[in-house]
């Protein structure tokens, strides 16, 4: 496919036109997209690029020993064998742990000891989603798997948010908030600020990126935008922005500071608590002291936050003195006690009671996630059907790392205990566990424990060298599909714009082949070949445009012509119709109000109010006098989680191959440190070497390094030491986090933050580990 037009094609992060000039890839963004992201440019170099992988490969210890726990994981080298033989050892192990066509009616599943791994970012495509695949093979030739729930962007708030406010995806999403704000907001809250960097990316595709546009115009109409964030780049330059940088982890003191001076000025919006809210009686003691003697006023939450006590009593008098809108990111709750901002934000919010009016209220994710604050669509999407898991059981997603290494071993969830399952088959298709899990030498051991673990991907990542079988899948470039979005506007025809790399196959066409083996083909192809199962899947979508008198070409039609515009849904927004009529449209919560009083939770064992619990990693605690500097681990800004990390886009945020982390100017001056140097970050769990870049963004005591580095674990002696550590040399944060719970009652991921020291590396710089060699092949 040499020299080819250009076709159609989506990803997470836009839409695009592209065609093929020898080994490269021209990439143009869509027209009609007014703020396109440069993650774009990553396709250019991907289709030949060395990291590929190009037959299957099996690891050496697997085929030489068996099946069984192995720590040479990680580190064993990788036999390339063919086709034939990779599907023929896969399909004998899975019907050694009991796939096949003969599965019990009723009792314990074979599949109750497998665990279905998938991230679900791998394709915007409806039909080659890997999750989707993954799943419906599972159901298929296991009759289910042990499943995970939530996500780690945002379970910790996912959960509180489910408690005491409803669904939070459908909460946060449902309505047009951008439109709100740049029409009628005066004063924007954004605790996490409302960074750029993520709102790039929306799961199924972006399309249009509009959020700056939103603000632009906000701020040119006199709304004033306040970032609450360590990072000044957390909100765009704007017109009257102002930036406010709290200690990391401490931003609920803060929001209490705030209520508390509402409180006592007479501030509070009483009609508005007594109509839509409840608890906010059982809460007022702790805010004014009366219940642990200690007033949550604006001079105590300087002594916690640093943020001075006049700011924080001028922040909430400017809030309540006209329309206001508080947000929260997702980057609050990536933390230990990670529910609190959250749901300390909603109550700040609900005691303001400005929700009712166009602008003002409240909202989760906004400037997390590209689709949050645009309207829904109004029709249904194409949507791959997974089948049904009859296996129940199923852990919080963050929770991989004690699910393999301690089975049997007792847990709680939404105050529920439970325990974890005996796994003994891990399969993984379209993710990257050892870019987003915490702990990553934690994760390394879990991965010794299953008896066996297999992995589609279409690159050598630290996953892949976790595995015993390897199968080389497709990109997404290599193949057509369906590209679409809750909150996207189009539908897009993913063209495909080269031909498959030889040696590799999409995932549907890797599990087909293990179903014949196994003999599951018909259940789980249903005789479609890809094009038939897109046809169908487009045919949902296709009847909802007609019944709209809306143009609906026919599949072959939409896959060779342009992308189709869909309807989106105007008002109707699930909190309108709560503000309108409380009673009729109550909450789905226990009391169907906003709860500032949890009964739930507080049944969970946590207290039934938002308050100020100090995480064991900030920079107040005991610790930080060994590892002073409060590490930022947050999402890049140069491309989705550690997708295409080699593409130019990328790599050109790295030094010399190293992923760079950025700490204060007068920090670095401090440390005699100057940019470009490469310097050690460390604590208990291991190190990370990066290079550093001062900057005066980054509030002094921090330093920020973004995930995504494919993980290089290296044994290595730190200059003036004599014993070894094991250290990323690519510089990946997460050897450095914690895998710990946000809280028993969510147990999500708190990988935003955590505590290290800074070093200079002086001496030789050990080198980068090239993508191409991060899984031993040969």
């Amino acid at each position: 496919m040499d020299d080819t037009p250009f076709r159609y094609h989506s990803s997470h992060w836009g839409a695009f036109r592209a065609r093929r000039q020898g080994a490269r890839l021209e990439i143009t963004p869509l027209e009609q997209d007014p703020d396109p992201s440069p993650i774009l440019q990553n396709f250019a170099t991907v289709l030949d690029h060395p990291a590929r992988l190009r037959q299957p490969l099996v690891r050496q210890g697997w085929l030489q020993d068996g099946p069984g726990p192995d720590p040479r994981r990680g580190s064993d080298r990788y036999v390339p064998i063919d086709w034939d033989r990779a599907l023929d050892l896969a399909a004998a192990e899975l019907a050694r742990q009991g796939a096949g066509p003969e599965l019990p009616a009723r009792g314990p599943l074979p599949g109750a000891h497998v665990f279905g791994g998938s991230y679900g970012w791998s394709s915007a495509g409806r039909f080659h989603h890997a999750q989707s695949q993954v799943h419906r093979f599972l159901n298929t030739v296991f009759g289910g798997y042990v499943s995970s729930v939530d996500t780690y962007s945002s379970a910790a708030g996912e959960v509180i948010m489910e408690l005491v406010l409803g669904n939070a995806v459908r909460m946060s999403r449902d309505h047009d908030c951008w439109a709100g704000i740049e029409q009628h907001a005066d004063l924007v809250l954004a605790f996490g600020g409302l960074p750029l960097r993520p709102m790039q990316i929306a799961s199924g595709g972006n399309s249009f990126h509009t959020a700056r546009g939103h603000m632009e115009r906000a701020a040119a109409r006199g709304c004033r935008f306040v970032s609450i964030s360590p990072l000044d780049d957390d909100l765009p330059d704007l017109p009257g922005a102002e930036r406010i940088r709290p200690r990391p982890a401490t931003d609920v003191a803060l929001m209490l500071g705030m209520a508390w001076q509402l409180q006592a000025e007479g501030l509070v919006n009483r009609d508005y608590l007594a109509r839509y809210t409840s608890g906010y009686e059982r809460f007022l003691p702790y805010l004014t002291g009366a219940e642990d003697g200690t007033p949550k006023t604006p001079d105590w939450a300087e002594a916690i936050t640093g943020v001075p006590a006049a700011t924080i009593r001028d922040l909430a008098r400017r809030a309540a003195a006209g329309r206001t809108h508080v947000t929260a990111t997702y980057s609050l709750q990536r933390a230990e006690n990670g529910e609190q901002p959250i749901w300390m934000a909603l109550v700040l919010a609900a005691m303001l009671g400005q929700w009712t009016a166009p602008g003002g209220g409240f909202s989760y994710s906004l400037g997390s996630m590209g689709s949050t604050g645009k309207p829904p669509l109004a029709l249904p999407l194409p949507t791959l059907p997974q089948g049904r898991n009859r296996v129940p059981d199923f852990i919080p997603v963050a929770r991989i790392a004690d699910l393999l290494l301690h089975p049997g071993q007792a847990y709680t969830y939404k105050g529920e205990t439970r325990s974890y399952a005996d796994i003994r088959l891990v399969y993984w298709a379209g993710g990257n566990p050892f870019h987003h899990h915490q702990d990553l030498q934690r994760l390394s051991r879990a991965f010794a424990r299953p008896d066996t673990i297999i992995v589609h991907d279409s690159v050598g990542t630290a996953t892949a060298a976790h595995a015993d079988l390897v199968f080389p899948s497709t990109l997404t470039l290599e193949r057509s599909d369906i590209g679409a979005a809750s909150h996207d506007p189009l539908l897009i025809p993913m063209q495909q714009l080269a031909e498959p790399l030889a040696g590799t196959r999409d995932d549907f066409a890797i599990f087909s082949a293990l179903a014949a083996r196994l003999g599951c083909e018909t259940p789980y192809t249903e005789g479609l070949d890809a094009a038939g199962w897109q046809a169908r899947l487009y045919r949902r979508t296709q009847e909802a445009l007609a019944r709209m008198d809306l143009p609906a070409p026919e599949f072959a039609a939409f896959m060779a012509g342009d992308p189709i515009a869909l309807p989106v849904q105007e008002g109707g927004a699930r909190m309108a119709r709560f503000h309108a009529d409380p009673e009729a449209a109550g909450l789905a919560t226990e009391t169907g109000r906003i709860e500032i009083w949890s009964d739930r939770v507080a049944r969970a064992g946590l207290p039934g109010h938002p308050c100020w619990l100090p995480p064991r990693e900030w920079l107040g605690s005991d610790l930080a006098r060994r590892f002073p500097f409060q590490l930022v681990a947050n999402q890049p800004r140069g491309k989705l989680h550690s997708q295409l990390d080699f593409g130019p886009t990328s790599m050109a945020g790295k030094r010399d191959g190293r992923d760079c982390a950025r700490m204060n100017a007068a920090d670095a001056a401090r440390l005699g440190l100057a940019a470009g140097d490469t310097v050690l970050l460390r604590n208990d769990r291991g190190g990370a070497l990066v290079a550093l870049q001062p900057s005066e963004a980054v509030m002094p005591g921090v330093i920020q390094l973004s995930t995504g580095a494919w993980y290089a674990p290296r044994r290595l002696t730190p200059p003036g030491e004599d014993a070894e550590i094991t250290v990323c040399v690519n510089g990946n944060p997460n050897i450095l986090t914690a895998d710990i719970a946000a809280s028993g009652l969510s147990q999500g991921c708190i990988g935003q933050l955590s505590l290290v020291a800074v070093t200079r590396w002086t001496g030789p710089v050990p080198p980068v580990v090239p993508h191409a060699e991060i899984l031993p092949r040969g």
